[in-house]
């Protein structure tokens, strides 16, 4: 097992533009690689506090923002399972009905947006 950190670093050396969250190994590459090679998004250590403070509801997210909801939504259908419609419904659950633990639709927008940056 390598940490994702370790990987990231191994692609960097190798060229490959970076999108993650700035912790890890990912703010020692961004120092590296400099910002037309690394994208960052996702929230700040100081924002995953307050927001946890102030009581994170995935919901909220995944009401607000229609993206999401198509996205977790397709994840009940056969798409990616074909002939298997709500085999994947499990990532859905953990993420709303289990309170998502990484915060991952708090950052889905930020993630979002930065692909759009890199194309």
């Amino acid at each position: 097992k390598e940490a994702s950190g370790t990987g990231n670093m191994k692609l960097a050396l190798n060229g490959a533009v970076t999108i993650g969250t700035l912790d890890g190994a990912n703010v020692e590459i961004a120092e590296e690689v400099g910002d037309d090679n690394i994208f960052i998004f996702g929230l700040t250590v100081e924002e995953v506090n307050e927001l946890k403070a102030n009581g994170y509801n995935p919901h909220d997210y995944y009401y607000k923002d229609p993206e999401i909801k198509a996205v977790l939504d397709w994840l009940e259908t056969d798409y990616f399972t074909p002939g298997k419609p709500g085999a994947l419904v499990s990532i859905k659950q953990s993420l709303l009905d289990n309170g998502d633990p990484y915060m991952v639709l708090a950052d889905f927008r930020a993630y979002s947006d930065a692909q759009i940056a890199v194309d």
